[in-house]
């Protein structure tokens, strides 16, 4: 398996994602009913897949 590094468009997705799960941890964003874990992981998967997925 061959990685590549992402896009900056999906870069700046994940990191604004990650931005947002910082937010609801420390309670600043308290209107997200989602765990701030879950937050973050998503935040990982976008940035993961943007390495494994070719031109994306």
């Amino acid at each position: 398996m061959k990685l590549s590094a992402p896009t900056n468009i999906v870069f700046i997705v994940a990191v604004a994602i990650a931005i947002i799960a910082t937010l609801a941890a420390t309670g600043v964003v308290a209107m997200i009913p989602v765990a701030s874990v879950w937050i973050m992981a998503v935040a990982f998967i976008v940035l993961a897949l943007g390495c494994l997925l070719k031109g994306v």
